[in-house]
């Protein structure tokens, strides 16, 4: 009884601390925005200087007023995304880049810097629906009440971006920072993926970034990237790919293996099959295989042993579930139960799961079962079936 009693009053202290992370938690991503926009993270790399950076240096650097730029610095000092130190003088402090400053350089595009998504989510567009969120979740299930996005625009969010060339564009970017990241590490944990493999499309590439890295990391495949003809209309020129317009709705061009990565969370189970449908006809029954790149939820958590690098993992997973619900009809983060369901429905003959240490797996799909590897399980210690 005394120890229940304790752990109340634990739980009420740690509550009366929390509270204020959801009164005041769009502070995080207010500031960190603020220095993405004022390019602090790359004056202070391009200090010239060996010492770290005084805040009247930083001040003249990014044009900005010395009393507010020192109330934001304290702020991302105290959140971990900078550091201040003392200078050798031991009179005055400076400035220095952490990992974390260093993921928020708009400029750096070394597969690490995920600024362009950080200012694409705190866009007007973006940020609008959160506060319809409730809208959504109150409506019955088979009502005809829009999505948070649609409510606010009045159109989903393909069509803006059709109208809208410049979040067209901001969209493009997120996607293409997230997959100069995630994509090598596909590449390496996957080095067997494209074994056998002439042609590769990517459904719903964007600029072309992800199947431009694919053909870098195996030069003997040729690279197609497929989307929508406004996308295409302004993708990059790339050696060994071709640009092709289209909807993955109606087809998709033929090839010896799909490739498409976050994608499928878009849509809803049906579209999901649908798409999946036309990815398995777009390749050959005896060689073919689709190559997704998606988050799994897992599964029997009160089975397994969480590390907290994979706690903080699936915590994101679970914040991309949020945001498929704010931003489209549809679209959600699944299980592995749920991945089984559509791939079954969309009639591969099997597939496996492998896990690449991050926020997204990579899900293999085959069309004939006599592909190595084992039958899919649902069960294992990560929530995820073994490769």
């Amino acid at each position: 009884m005394e120890e229940c009693k304790r752990n109340l009053v634990d739980e009420e202290a740690k509550a009366s601390v929390d509270i204020w992370r959801y009164v005041f938690g769009f502070a995080d991503i207010a500031a960190a925005k603020c220095a993405i926009d004022l390019k602090i993270p790359e004056a202070i790399e391009n200090h010239p200087s060996s010492q770290p950076m005084t805040l009247a240096e930083l001040s003249s650097t990014v044009s900005a007023s010395p009393s507010h730029l020192r109330r934001i610095m304290r702020f991302l000092v105290h959140q971990g995304i900078f550091k201040e130190v003392p200078i050798k003088d031991g009179l005055t402090t400076g400035y220095t880049n952490t990992p974390l400053s260093r993921r928020m350089m708009i400029t750096k595009r070394d597969g690490k810097s995920l600024a362009p998504f950080v200012l694409f989510e705190t866009s007007r567009e973006m940020l609008a629906p959160w506060l319809r969120l409730s809208s959504v979740v109150s409506s019955p299930v088979n009502d005809s009440h829009p999505p948070p996005f649609d409510a606010v625009h009045n159109k989903d969010l393909w069509a803006l971006a059709e109208d809208n060339p410049c979040f067209s564009e901001m969209i493009n970017e997120a996607m293409a920072c997230d997959t100069r990241r995630v994509v090598p590490r596909v590449a390496r944990a996957c080095d067997d993926l494209f074994d056998g493999v002439a042609t590769v499309v990517d459904v719903g590439g964007g600029n072309g970034e992800a199947v431009g890295i694919l053909v870098k990391e195996f030069p003997w495949i040729k690279g197609f990237n497929f989307d929508l003809p406004h996308v295409i209309e302004v993708a990059q020129v790339l050696d060994g790919v071709e640009n092709v317009g289209g909807d993955m709705f109606d087809s998709i061009p033929k090839c010896d293996a799909v490739f498409i990565k976050w994608v499928l969370h878009d849509w809803g189970d049906k579209d999901c099959i649908k798409i999946l449908k036309n990815c398995k006809e777009a390749v050959p029954a005896n060689i073919g295989k689709v190559v997704i790149v998606e988050s799994v939820i897992r599964e029997n958590k009160k089975t397994m042993i969480v590390e907290e690098r994979d706690e903080k993992l699936e915590h994101v997973r679970l914040m991309l579930d949020m945001v498929m619900m704010a931003h489209t009809s549809t679209g959600k983060e699944r299980t592995l139960k749920e991945w089984d369901f559509v791939l079954n429905e969309a009639g591969f003959a099997r597939y496996e799961v492998r896990d690449i240490d991050d926020v997204q797996c990579v899900i293999i799909a085959y069309l004939s079962s006599m592909e190595h590897g084992p039958e899919p399980t649902i069960e294992d210690t990560r929530g995820l079936n073994p490769s």
